[in-house]
């Protein structure tokens, strides 16, 4: 009786760790918070369709708020990840701090410490570059830029395009504020980002040994 009891709590415990890295979250401000859109219109609500719909069996939490910048996900990222144990974590940040004429040295700090954060929960971490008008000059827009370069690099991380590569230069795909993408934009928005996902799950389930779906 006492082994019965035992296998089923070491299975119980197994069944709840598979459960728990079977989430991608996503971090990000308004590109990924869906800001202007229907509910179930955003990039994040398409990616938990291709998931489903190829197979992979993970569900997508969207801890994106708009407005945000680096300083506000770093702070925000670690109950993040204590509370859902993401497989995958998305950081698309750092658009905002640019706006702002934040420090490049603070977003790269930021930013850094989300890495890190994501990466010593476990999680396959991918860093979304993003780029900014040239508002600030050349200087600082090259630095801001070479910031998720030199992250991506150090550590070696998924290869991913801007998100708004083929958006952001069309007006037939923007909103009338000119900033923000319609609802046309979210499955190319996906379709930037979709090699850098599926090489990190992939990734990820060569690590543990798990095959979703």
């Amino acid at each position: 009786m006492f082994r019965v009891f035992l296998l089923l709590i070491v299975t119980l415990t197994t069944q709840s760790a598979v459960g728990a890295q079977s989430t991608v979250l996503v971090v990000g401000d308004s590109l990924s918070a869906g800001y202007g859109l229907n509910s179930g219109e955003s990039w994040v609500s398409l990616l938990q369709r291709r998931l489903d719909s190829e197979g992979y069996g993970y569900r997508v939490v969207n801890a994106s708020i708009s407005g945000d910048t680096s300083r506000g996900g770093k702070s925000r990222l670690p109950r993040a990840v204590k509370v859902h144990k993401p497989a995958v974590v998305v950081i698309e940040l750092g658009g905002n701090d640019g706006l702002r004429g934040i420090p490049i040295s603070e977003m790269q700090k930021n930013l850094d410490c989300m890495v890190r954060t994501g990466q010593e929960a476990g999680a396959a971490v991918i860093l979304v570059p993003m780029r900014i008008p040239s508002n600030y000059g050349p200087a600082y827009t090259e630095k801001f830029e070479q910031v998720y370069k030199d992250l991506i690099q150090r550590y070696n991380l998924p290869s991913a395009r801007f998100i708004l590569d083929d958006v952001a230069t069309n007006p037939d795909l923007m909103q009338s504020d000119g900033i923000h993408p319609n609802a046309e934009a979210q499955s190319i928005m996906l379709t930037n980002l979709w090699p850098a996902l599926e090489q990190a799950l992939k990734q990820k389930e060569m690590t543990t040994g798990e095959v979703s779906g």
